[in-house]
């Protein structure tokens, strides 16, 4: 005799069956989002916690009560799995507008010893700044400015990634490439 569930599968609407019916089908979803959806599916069907586990092919019933739960509070968003592993993020999104605040000033000779910043240069005045980060490494510091779009260039400048200047009769105007932002990703 199998015990009782802490927390059954509440009554799907009609949407978020139509929603998880869509992603099982998926063949380009990944496939831990169609195998979730499954799982889900199964047990609104009627399916035990086994059952469904063994319709995908896990073994366990807990991971199935684990996700059902978190399906019950979340919708099906529940089926994106979460950070699993791994280094946390240490640098949210305040240090990095610091950084890219700082990497937009034009640098200064006398105080920063540059008149173009490199990685270098740019982490030892974030780290000497009074409300910089005393231990951001020029990893990170790059990390964030390919986030941000930009590319260290050959003539050692850095560039603003689909954004060129062009000369122009009424003069130099900066040109944006209108699938810029579809690229980066």
């Amino acid at each position: 005799m199998t015990r009782r569930q802490e927390d059954p599968l509440r009554p799907l609407t009609d949407e978020e069956r139509t929603v998880l019916l869509t992603i099982s089908r998926s063949r380009t979803e990944p496939a831990a989002h169609v195998e979730r959806a499954k799982l889900i599916l199964a047990v609104a069907d009627g399916a035990s916690y086994t059952a469904a586990a063994q319709s995908v092919g896990r073994r366990s019933n807990d991971a199935v009560a684990d996700l059902v739960c978190r399906f019950n509070q979340e919708g099906p968003p529940a089926i994106a799995p979460r950070h699993s592993g791994g280094a946390s993020v240490q640098y949210g999104a305040d240090e990095r507008e610091r950084v890219l605040r700082e990497f937009r000033r034009t640098p200064d000779r006398e105080r920063d010893g540059t008149a173009t910043w490199s990685l270098t240069t740019l982490q030892r005045a974030l780290r000497q700044a009074d409300d910089g980060l005393p231990t951001i490494s020029t990893f990170v510091i790059l990390q964030i400015l390919h986030d941000a779009g930009y590319s260290w260039q050959r003539d050692r400048t850095w560039c603003q990634t689909g954004a060129v200047r062009r000369k122009r009769k009424s003069g130099t105007v900066t040109v944006t490439a209108p699938d810029a932002e579809a690229k980066k990703r």
